[in-house]
């Protein structure tokens, strides 16, 4: 283990290892507009799921956590599910995808501090039922960033994501191969993931290089896709994670928050070109006592693929200059990888709720039951949202860690 062992261990302020992930649940998932069930649905059944795979009554549940404004209220389910009492509801605040791993540090810590028991943390969308996630609401004023980015156009989050990435890849030489590697390695996953909505739709070099550009540097292939679906995750105390019917996959270590002006406005942030994590990793790897090259697996948001290019090196897997060497194909695939990527799919070809599909993947990697599995699982990496803020990120360990 790295040197920042001692750290995340003793602390009585610490997370690692007192919580850990005993059940994953997930609801189909399907193309924009097309889930034939309403989205405060597919979110029980993504709950329904989580408890019966780990072999637990959903009555035992007493707390919900979620993040991206998710709209399933946590008393209505509560009601829906017939719990006997609700302790605990948290939403992440802020940050849109970037809270997908924020939201699972919180139930943690709720548990930690004895305010629950068992908590669900989840997330939901029918963009059929409610309306596409994140389109122009035609609003006769704006504020915010948008203030400054609506006159000149700059109205879809792929135009602002694609500057930052261009800078970045202007500022150490990345090439466009580079973020065809990220959008090849989650479409080679996919194919081996029934569950993926792109599963037995296969990605080659000729057809990304085809594809039209949506806004440089980002062809079609390089952005996320737009679902309907839920996914759901189960926390206990470790104490009873041992007593649930599946392998538990203990939380080593949570950060989340920003650097220094990251939000600064119109586009004026002091290290523009960032997938937002530096701080977060430094207080991720502390927390949960290990570095880069103890991680065997990671699964990165990927709204574009050129965060992902810039949150792995932020995480120390590759100095920025490094990229194009370390980005490829083969670098990037289950089983045997030097840093297997996006393992089920991820947003580009598994589903994209949000993100939180990644955190349930990261699970099935330290269990060794995904459909694309590392040789390396023991300690999986979530990162969540670059290049918003707040970002967040996750550590998951087997028992071995400990």
């Amino acid at each position: 283990m790295a040197t920042g062992a001692a750290a995340g261990r003793g602390d009585d302020r610490s997370l690692r290892g007192r919580v850990a992930v005993v059940g994953i649940g997930e609801s189909g998932y399907y193309k924009r507009g097309q889930s034939p069930e309403p989205e405060f649905k597919l979110a029980l059944r993504a709950i329904l799921a989580a408890c019966a795979d780990a072999g637990i009554d959903p009555r035992s549940i007493d707390g919900f956590a979620s993040f991206s404004d998710d709209r399933s209220d946590a008393s209505r389910l509560s009601a829906a599910l017939g719990l006997p009492r609700l302790r605990s509801t948290t939403m992440q605040w802020g940050g849109g995808g970037g809270g997908c791993c924020a939201a699972v540090a919180n139930g943690a810590a709720v548990i930690a501090a004895g305010l629950a028991e068992c908590v669900v943390v989840f997330r939901a969308l029918a963009q059929g039922e409610f309306g596409r996630f994140g389109q122009s609401s035609g609003a006769a004023s704006v504020a915010g960033d948008m203030a400054y980015q609506t006159p000149y156009g700059v109205l879809a989050p792929p135009q602002k994501f694609a500057m930052r990435a261009h800078r970045y890849m202007h500022e150490h030489g990345v090439r466009q191969e580079a973020l065809r590697a990220i959008a090849l390695a989650s479409y080679h996953h996919a194919q081996n993931n029934p569950r993926a909505v792109m599963y037995g739709k296969p990605l080659t070099v000729e057809k990304y290089d085809a594809s039209r550009w949506v806004v440089e540097p980002y062809h079609l292939y390089d952005c996320c896709m737009e679902n309907d679906g839920a996914a759901a995750v189960i926390l206990m105390s470790a104490e009873r994670a041992r007593d649930c019917a599946q392998r538990p996959a203990y939380l080593l270590g949570a950060a989340s928050g920003s650097g220094h002006r990251a939000a600064a406005s119109p586009h004026n942030a002091p290290h523009y070109a960032s997938a937002g994590f530096p701080s977060v990793a430094e207080d991720l790897y502390r927390m949960a006592g290990v570095g880069p090259d103890d991680v065997g697996v990671v699964q990165s948001y990927e709204n574009f693929t050129g965060g992902v290019a810039m949150a792995l090196a932020e995480f120390g897997f590759y100095a920025p200059d490094e990229a194009n060497e370390f980005l490829t194909v083969e670098n990037l695939t289950a089983p045997h990888g030097r840093l297997p990527l996006n393992t089920s799919g991820g947003n580009l070809a598994e589903c994209y709720v949000h993100g939180f599909e990644l955190v349930v993947e990261a699970v099935r990697q330290v269990r060794r039951a995904s459909t694309s599995q590392a040789a390396r699982s023991d300690v999986a990496l979530v990162a969540g949202g670059p290049m918003v803020s707040p970002v967040s990120a996750l550590i998951f360990g087997s028992e071995d860690t400990l």
